[in-house]
């Protein structure tokens, strides 16, 4: 993939990309760790380490969910602002702010490309992982970032539930504490107001600096998006 976008510096942008002919984009749990894992190591200026998995094992750094950047490396320099993420059985979210010129197209390029080539090599598979360059949308307005946040971070999650959105909407408390148990998405960090290595907060931050102003909106959110699935059905 190309340097097809250029955001600019300081912008805001929702990231989607999705699994090849709508395939999952994970055979296991811990390929998943591995994904998360790319997003803090990968999100870094210059070039790796050779070899900068083994390396980490060997240092005792490699455990998942737990990320710590060596002290021998070079600073970490991140290329984005990861505000938010979720991962899906087919498709990830992600809302990014650029921090460096081109630095979304070179995070989702190095991020992308070191997990198709995991996955490659642990299911002895070849091809394409995901399905071409990656879809992205530039946010224009708060209100469109408050809208990211909720639908990124609680609407995918609230989706897994094996009764269904509308079910899982109708138990909002019980399905809001479930999403704040579900690693891949980084809802926990806001629902709770507790660091999350592979964010940067930014801009959140300031929005939901108190836990429960971040539930309410998720409330006042899925309950929007109840009444609109109910109009569908008339």
């Amino acid at each position: 993939m190309g340097y097809r976008d250029q955001f600019g510096t300081d912008t805001y942008v929702h990231v989607c990309n999705r699994g090849a002919k709508k395939l999952p984009i994970y055979r296991e749990e811990g390929d998943l760790w591995r994904l998360l894992a790319n997003f803090f190591y990968l999100n870094h200026q210059e070039s790796m380490p050779e070899n900068w998995i083994r390396k980490l094992k060997q240092s005792g750094l490699w455990t998942p969910g737990v990320y710590s950047w060596p002290k021998e490396w070079e600073p970490r320099a991140p290329l984005v602002a990861i505000l938010a993420f979720c991962i899906m059985h087919n498709h990830l979210h992600l809302v990014l702010k650029e921090k460096v010129e081109k630095g979304i197209p070179k995070f989702m390029h190095r991020m992308s490309m070191s997990y198709s080539k995991f996955i490659n090599e642990k299911y002895k598979e070849t091809g394409s992982l995901f399905q071409g360059a990656y879809r992205s949308r530039v946010v224009t307005d708060d209100a469109y970032l408050r809208h990211l946040a909720i639908y990124v971070q609680v609407k995918n999650p609230f989706e897994l539930n094996p009764k269904g959105l509308r079910y899982a909407i109708e138990n909002f408390d019980t399905s809001f504490e479930e999403a704040k148990t579900y690693p891949f998405t980084s809802v926990h960090a806001y629902a709770t107001g507790e660091d999350n290595p592979i964010l940067d907060k930014d801009i959140y931050g300031e929005m939901f600096a108190q836990p429960e102003t971040f539930m309410q909106l998720a409330r006042d959110t899925m309950l929007y998006k109840l009444e609109a699935l109910d109009v569908c059905t008339l």
